[in-house]
């Protein structure tokens, strides 16, 4: 238990979620471990007696997390609700409680899977490893980055935001890290076996984590090699993808399916329509954030479910968004992704990523990732600048 707690306390820092030293993890086997020592560890000894749960993330996030975290809480009363997928999928809303008493903390994640504690933090609880705690934790950091940037041009484009908004922009905008500027050198393909691609695969998975592109670790990469699909494992993680993609034959050979990525089906339509042998799906930030902007009147009949429902052909950053959820339902990922990556090799979807395809190797997918994400970026500061040119000049990716 002890390695696993230092492990994601190690990844929350790695990844920018955290500053070095300050998470502080729990977890319960036979007895309870943690991380580290911590004057916090009375207060969550105490939820632990209160809860029957395996593990206990905390910590508080680094810059510029923090800042958009406590400005949201302040903003939001006692739930910030953000609108991307991941929220609508694992998190519905995130509990906000201004006492850090054991039992106000246990009362919030009796709601949630993860809540705010205004200048203190965030808590996440896993039911077995901490790893689930961590995942939670990160996907609270990653709804409330999109939900603030997201927030502030809406602002913009609705009179101007006030005083104290904007100076929290500004501050959390000078705190941005400097993105790669480079693609990474990635295995050329076309692959000769499946153990070259299988370790192309893993390679990819762990540049995708490094760039930044994924909150956490979701999203998801295949390859298409001898009629099989190879595609990551469902709630696999990017950067440890060794022993965690399952063979999918075309033709229905194999159960491995049940435990492949939830949207194999996206990905096995995308080959169909196109000639792709090799698939990235991550989540760029700027790129969710600005799927979800839409000039239409709130009066459109799919303005409440647009995420699901959205007929209006639009692009953002040279790539298609199109709506659709993780499934394989009138309104899956399946029914409405190919169709859109049939005329291009990128596209996203509505509030949850980028898909981007190649034929030959993970090269050009990650570049057109990449890509995507500069491009969304670029065009979010352009339409800042342009409603508001007294407020920001922020400069290009």
């Amino acid at each position: 238990m002890k390695e696993l707690l230092n492990k994601y306390a190690d990844k929350m820092v790695r990844h920018g979620l955290a500053e070095a030293n300050t998470p502080l993890l729990g977890g319960r086997d036979a007895f309870t471990q943690w991380n580290r020592e911590d004057a916090n560890r009375k207060v969550f000894e105490q939820v632990f007696e209160l809860m029957d749960v395996g593990s206990l993330v905390f910590a508080r996030p680094a810059e510029p997390y923090a800042d958009i975290i406590d400005f949201l809480a302040s903003r939001h009363g006692s739930s910030i609700r953000p609108r991307d997928c991941e929220t609508r999928t694992f998190l519905h809303d995130i509990p906000v409680t201004e006492s850090f008493e054991p039992q106000a903390v246990a009362d919030a994640l009796f709601r949630r899977k993860a809540a705010v504690i205004p200048g203190k933090g965030v808590v996440s609880f896993g039911t077995v490893s901490p790893e689930q705690g961590f995942v939670f934790y990160s996907s609270v950091c990653f709804a409330c980055f999109v939900l603030f940037f997201s927030d502030y041009l809406a602002a913009c484009d609705s009179g101007g935001p006030d005083p104290e908004f904007q100076a929290v922009f500004e501050k959390v905008t000078s705190r941005l890290p400097v993105p790669p500027s480079a693609d990474p050198k990635l295995a050329n393909g076309p692959f000769a076996d499946r153990e070259t691609a299988l370790a192309a695969m893993a390679e990819a998975g762990r540049a995708v984590v490094d760039y930044g592109l994924v909150d956490s670790f979701f999203g998801n990469l295949s390859c298409l090699i001898d009629n099989t699909v190879l595609i990551s494992q469902t709630g696999s993680s990017l950067d440890e993808l060794e022993g965690c993609i399952d063979p999918c034959p075309r033709d229905g050979s194999s159960c491995a399916g049940l435990t492949a990525s939830s949207e194999l089906s996206a990905h096995e339509g995308i080959y169909d329509r196109t000639n792709a042998r090799c698939i990235l799906h991550g989540h760029p930030k700027f790129s969710v954030i600005m799927s979800m902007v839409c000039d239409e009147s709130e009066e459109c009949e799919n303005a409440s479910h647009c995420h699901i429902r959205c007929r209006e052909p639009r692009t953002v950053g040279g790539a298609p968004v199109v709506p659709g959820e993780v499934g394989t339902g009138p309104t899956g990922l399946c029914n409405t992704l190919p169709p859109a990556m049939a005329h291009s090799p990128a596209a996203i979807v509505h509030g949850h990523g980028v898909f981007a395809a190649s034929d030959a190797d993970f090269n050009k997918a990650f570049r057109l990732l990449l890509a995507t994400e500069k491009r969304c970026h670029d065009e979010y500061f352009r339409r800042i600048t342009a409603s508001q040119p007294h407020i920001v000049h922020t400069e290009e990716y």
